[in-house]
């Protein structure tokens, strides 16, 4: 008998299913109106195949913006009858998170996906004028492959995609809650969303991720058309700028995670060689190899099996990338792979279709492909430029490599373990390929196309080397990079060296050479990229060294080394480098709990320079994440993060009446009874108590005093770590009745009670209660500065403008053919 469940919002999630089949359906007609209107015995003057293919991906793109708009309708009503509103968020989430809900888990990943491959889809119908059957031909395959991976449908015992409208009573949890029609009475809250997602940068960094993945589909499209149509040489000009436009988005979105993990994920600096940081640069390095060469080929006509090769492998490997995030094969070797959705055959079966389209056209076209006889010049640009492709090539294939350890195990039954340091083998290894990929893009700017005047290029190239070599023996020398290994001072070298020889480019771009100023400020940008990578991560250094003595938890030193970590206890200053540091307390934003660390810098006795960090520590189900804070300077910044605190809420501190011993006493260390007259002093282990004056008209909340009752206030003043607190403890006596109403200092540490009038000494007994060390509030933390980071931000920014300053030119090409 079917249970009548109580309460449950079922029409968005039908809807939105509904747009998922109606997404799958329109994409998959698209493919094949488009397909059927490329065929060449289809006469030209009939379109009818081509408005089908139009009406098919636009109804496709209504259907992805529809059941987007469900989702974050589910998402914001907080719907938690759905699984996926129920697994990724939670209602103390703002809304901005609630936002970048939509994108947490996978199936959210692959709308997101499916949305930019609609937008680009959209511009190409518009834009790719004879390209356009061929060439949406792929793009609707490619919808139409990713609209499986959410139709959430089980034929049999197949399952084909995940829903994002999956039913948590639906979602194979086994509970016997679900037999309750009113189940959802008994579920307040969702599980939220991981703390280290919490952070601005989960809002921009997958879009953009998202964009720069989609976008690769567009220069595979057009090689694939080529192929197809046998258009060999055609293809290059329009996919050029696309191919640009995908490498400027694919990297400002990987550049953007590692802004993220800076800022959110405690890596201790911006690249971790983590399997999945890893993935998401595979098509990058090839698709900046295959940009070099399709402009090789179209400027010389050399290497068009390279170009085209490399562009159909960038987008294979978006889909591997995507397969070793989303299969669950990573689970265990990296900090943000995605459990298996039970997509893995269905994530293999995408890799394999492109893969195989890719294959099939290169091997049945091989012997029409445009090869060239002729070899290329040695000193001609083309030959370095295909040399720096195969070198990014390689540099991507021993990623792939390593980073597939775990695919390697599972498809052969072996037991290949990853190496034992990991962030050692990656920088080695990849520097060397750094070494020669930097190198390339500063002396080829310096050679022509098909042949070069030998003797000036190598007067020219030498003189920049040296000039160079000269700076960076001054970097090397005054940043101490010279202890690292020799090969990161080569890399240094020939980063430098592309930074200068690309300046020189650059120059001569203002002299009417504009063409080349696009490539040279992208290459300077990523000589600066490289410069400041090395020096930040090379020579950081932590500067909150323990010198106090210390101990910590064996447990604690596992994960943490104890002489890099300090112990601050709340309002006492510490010595840190060259600042003083104070934990002076702590403020709870929902899930968010910030501490608060003053800095300030002295000379000479006085404070040259003050300000307050905020690092904040989440704990949510999924865990407890330290998500740094950072003081940002021009030549360095100083990024501070908690390792460990005792810190726990507590109510307000309030008036309380005692008459002797309570249960609160047992947190501190054993009263102390001071006789003391105004103006005497009372010293405790962290300071001092001055009692300044009795307060004979002192009132209290709630108490009403008369005529025959007596309640006289304690003005005290603390003095403590180079702070003042005030604290007025009554003495009371009401009747036959004698009261003290206590006060509690907790930033302080302290509980003060007026416990006895002394009227023949003109004095009053002060207890004072004092808070053990053990007792005592305190955070840990560790602070690292990063030295010259901001030459990896700014080589960012300015290899981005080369790139729009070369499609820009691609584009003016593109429209005078």
């Amino acid at each position: 008998m079917d249970i009548a469940y109580k309460g449950e919002h079922l029409l968005p999630g039908n809807l939105g299913q509904f747009f998922i089949v109606l997404a799958f359906g329109s994409a998959l007609f698209s493919f094949i109106c488009y397909f059927f209107a490329t065929q060449e015995k289809v006469a030209k003057s009939d379109n009818s195949w081509l408005r089908l293919g139009r009406i098919g991906y636009w109804l496709n793109t209504v259907s992805i913006i529809g059941m987007g708009t469900c989702l974050f309708y589910i998402l914001y009503n907080h719907y938690f009858e759905y699984h996926y509103a129920w697994s990724y968020t939670s209602r103390s989430l703002p809304t901005y998170y609630i936002v970048s809900g939509f994108w947490n888990g996978q199936e959210g990943g692959f709308l997101l996906w499916m949305f930019w491959e609609a937008v680009l889809g959209n511009i190409l119908i518009w834009r790719a004028k004879s390209w356009e059957k061929p060439v949406m031909t792929t793009l609707a395959l490619s919808q139409a492959v990713l609209g499986t991976m959410v139709l959430g449908l089980q034929i049999g015992s197949a399952h084909v995609g995940s829903s994002p409208f999956l039913l948590l009573r639906n979602s194979g949890m086994q509970a016997p809650i679900f037999q309750n029609p009113d189940y959802l009475s008994f579920i307040k809250d969702g599980k939220g969303m991981n703390p280290s997602l919490q952070n601005y940068w989960m809002i921009i960094h997958p879009p953009t991720l998202f964009l720069g993945s989609a976008s690769l589909v567009v220069p595979f499209a057009y090689a694939v058309a080529g192929l197809w149509k046998k258009r060999y040489k055609e293809w290059i000009q329009p996919a050029i700028p696309y191919a640009l436009f995908s490498c400027m988005v694919l990297g400002t979105g990987v550049v953007m995670g590692s802004f993220w993990a800076y800022e959110s994920l405690n890596f201790g600096g911006f690249w971790a060689w983590d399997p999945v940081e890893n993935a998401s640069i595979f098509p990058w390095l090839m698709l900046v190899g295959a940009l070099h060469v399709m402009i090789v080929y179209k400027n010389t006509g050399h290497s068009y099996f390279t170009a085209t090769f490399l562009v159909m492998i960038s987008f294979v490997l978006v889909w591997y990338s995507s397969f070793l995030a989303r299969s669950g094969v990573l689970g265990e070797s990296s900090v943000h792979a995605f459990t298996d959705l039970g997509l893995f055959w269905q994530l293999v079966i995408g890799v394999l279709i492109f893969l195989a389209i890719s294959v099939y056209l290169l091997v049945s076209r091989w012997k029409e492909l445009p090869i060239t006889k002729k070899d290329e010049e040695t000193y001609s640009r083309e030959f370095w430029m295909f040399v720096g492709a195969v070198f990014l090539g390689l540099s991507c294939f021993h990623l792939i490599v390593v980073t597939s350890i775990p695919v390697w195990n599972l498809m052969f039954g072996t037991k290949m373990a990853p190496p034992t340091d990991p962030v050692k083998h990656y920088n080695v290894i990849q520097a060397s390929f750094a070494v020669v990929i930097a190198l390339l893009s500063g002396f080829t700017q310096f050679l022509k196309y098909k042949r070069t005047d030998i003797t000036r290029f190598f007067i020219t190239t030498l003189i920049y080397l040296a000039f160079a070599a000269l700076i960076t023996a001054l970097v090397v020398y005054a940043t101490g990079f010279y202890k690292l290994h020799v090969v990161f001072i080569l890399v240094m070298l020939c980063s430098v060296y592309s930074v200068v020889a690309n300046a020189k480019i650059l120059a001569d771009s203002f002299k009417g050479k504009y063409k080349l100023a696009g490539s040279a400020v992208a290459h300077i940008g990523f000589g600066l990229l490289l410069v400041g990578a090395l020096i930040s991560s090379g020579t950081k250094k932590v500067v909150s060294e323990n010198i106090t003595g210390e101990q910590f938890s064996a447990e604690f030193a596992k994960d943490e080394d104890p002489k890099e970590n300090l112990l601050l206890y709340k309002n006492e200053p510490l010595r840190l480098g060259d600042y003083m540091v104070t934990f002076t307390g702590d403020t709870v934003e929902g899930a968010s709990h910030f501490f608060n660390i003053d800095y300030k810098r002295m000379k000479d006795g006085k404070v040259t320079e003050s300000f307050t960090l905020r690092p904040n520590v989440i704990q949510a189900q999924g865990g407890m994440s330290s998500t740094p804070d950072t003081k940002h300077y021009l030549f360095h910044d100083l990024y501070t993060h908690i390792t460990m605190t005792n810190l726990i809420s507590t109510q307000p501190a309030a008036e309380e009446a005692q008459h002797g011993a309570t249960d609160d006493d047992k947190n501190y260390d054993a009263p102390v009874a001071h006789e003391v007259a105004v103006g005497d002093t009372i010293p405790y282990r962290d300071g001092v108590i001055v009692l300044k004056k009795l307060n004979r008209s002192v009132k209290l909340q709630d108490i009403p005093i008369t005529d025959k009752d007596i309640a006289l206030g304690a003005q005290l003043e603390v003095i403590t770590h180079g702070k003042t607190y005030e604290a007025e403890p009554v003495y009371m006596i009401k009747g036959n009745s004698q009261l003290d109403f206590g006060k509690k200092l907790e930033d302080a540490g302290l509980k003060l009670r007026f416990t006895k009038v002394i009227p023949d000494d003109n004095k009053i007994e002060i207890t004072v209660y004092q808070q053990p060390e053990s007792k005592k509030k305190f955070i840990v933390l560790k602070a690292i500065e990063f030295p010259y980071i901001n030459l990896f931000w700014a080589g960012t920014i300015i290899m981005v403008i080369g790139f729009l300053l070369s499609i820009f030119r691609r584009n003016k090409e593109f429209k005078a053919i």
